[in-house]
């Protein structure tokens, strides 16, 4: 295995992604989204991608891991351990003192993400995460 820093492809990208239940998009769509990452990891097995992760936000206080994806042949392996260490890895390099670091698991794995520190919401402390799929004006 060997771990790739900023070499998320649109291929690659697209490739695996399909291997979750994720949103599906345009190639031009993927490769304007993926200039605007701030870090990427990918994951080989010899020459064939395995695992991808991303990091976007502002670089500093706000910080958003996306697109964490293991080929279903190498899950239970460590391999998800190694992406999201190396994403909060490169956000410790570059964050100010207690930054914002969130994420939206995807059903059942919160528990994978719980052993970084992520909590569940909502909580005492905390609303319910929430998303806008579709844009409505008011």
């Amino acid at each position: 295995m060997n771990i790739c820093k900023n070499g998320l492809t649109w291929e690659i990208y697209d490739s695996i992604r399909k291997y979750a239940n994720m949103q599906q998009y345009k190639k031009n769509d993927i490769i304007e989204a993926l200039k605007n990452t701030l870090y990427s990891v990918v994951i080989y097995d010899n020459k064939n991608p395995i695992a991808i992760g991303r990091v976007i936000g502002d670089g500093r206080i706000a910080f958003f891991i996306k697109d964490v994806v293991v080929h279903p042949d190498y899950r239970n392996k460590q391999i998800g351990m190694m992406v999201v260490n190396n994403l909060l890895d490169y956000i410790e390099s570059c964050c100010c003192e207690n930054p914002y670091i969130g994420l939206m698991a995807m059903p059942n794995t919160e528990g994978f993400y719980e052993k970084f520190g992520f909590i569940r919401r909502p909580n005492e402390g905390f609303g319910a995460g929430m998303i806008c799929l579709e844009r409505r004006k008011r």
